[in-house]
């Protein structure tokens, strides 16, 4: 199983939430933006300067700051696509 944060993710990579790491009204607000854990989302982009990262969750997009998206773990996609099974 691979498990990285968020911030180290590259382009166009793809995973699915494991974990938010933060409570009160930061991870309030990243959960009312629908990243939960279960969650599959996408890379799209960054900015210039990395920051900030441009995310592709449920057909939709949405930008997060890399101190946001420190908080954030996911499970990296397999090269065929599927999320590894988790232990």
């Amino acid at each position: 199983m691979t498990r990285i944060n968020l911030r180290r993710m590259a382009r166009n990579q793809s995973g699915v939430i494991v974990a938010i790491k933060v409570a009160g009204e930061l991870g309030q607000r990243i959960r009312e933006m629908g990243l939960v854990p279960g969650t599959r989302i996408t890379v799209q982009g960054r900015a210039p300067l990395n920051d900030p990262v441009a995310l592709r969750v449920m057909g939709g997009v949405l930008t997060l700051r890399n101190n946001e998206a420190d908080y954030i773990d996911v499970e990296l996609e397999s090269a065929d696509g599927a999320a590894r099974e988790r232990m």
